[in-house]
C-alpha cells in the first residue's frame, strides 16, 4: 500500500508490469496487491514535484484494443497540459467515439501512470475521475493547472 496524498493506493502487478493501480475501497476481486518499489518511488517523486514522466513498465495486457489505444494518445498528454474527451476521439480516429473515450478513461486500469486526470470536458469543466473530483483536481493543481 502507498499512501499517496489523495489517499491509499495499491498495485497489480505482473512479470510484464503494474497492471492495476486501485484507489482506496476499490474491490480487487481476483488480483492480489502486490507491492512495487519502482511504482512507489515515481509516484513519490511525482507527488513530491521532482518527476513529471513515467518510467515503470506497465501491463495492458488485460485492455481491449480500442481502450488500448485511447490509453496510448493518453500518454501523450504531457504533465501540465490538459485535453479534452473529444480531442482524445479524433486521435484514436474515431471522432463519434466521445462516450467510449470517456468510458475508457473512467476504467483506465492504470491512472496517474497513463494520465487521464489530464482529460477535461470541452467546455473546461472537469469532469469525473476514478480516484473522486477532487483528486483530480490536486493532481492537476500538482502540474501547475488550476481549474
Amino acid at each position: 500500500m502507498f499512501a499517496s496524498p489523495i489517499g491509499p493506493l495499491r498495485f497489480v502487478a505482473s512479470e510484464r508490469g503494474v497492471t492495476r493501480v486501485c484507489f482506496e475501497g476499490e474491490q480487487l476481486l481476483i488480483d492480489e496487491p502486490s507491492d512495487h518499489p519502482v511504482a512507489t518511488q515515481e509516484l513519490t517523486e511525482y507527488f513530491a514535484g521532482t518527476r513529471r514522466e513515467f518510467s515503470v513498465p506497465l501491463d495492458l495486457q488485460n485492455v481491449t484494443e480500442f481502450r488500448a489505444a485511447v490509453l496510448r494518445e493518453l500518454e501523450k498528454v504531457p504533465y501540465g497540459e490538459t485535453t479534452s474527451y473529444a480531442e482524445l476521439a479524433r486521435a484514436v480516429g474515431n471522432p463519434n467515439a466521445v462516450r467510449a473515450v470517456g468510458s475508457a478513461c473512467a476504467t483506465n486500469p492504470l491512472p496517474l501512470f497513463i494520465p487521464c486526470h489530464r482529460v477535461l470536458r470541452s467546455d473546461g469543466q472537469l469532469g469525473g475521475y476514478r480516484g473522486g473530483v477532487e483528486a483530480k483536481r490536486f493532481l492537476l493543481r500538482i502540474e501547475g493547472i488550476d481549474v
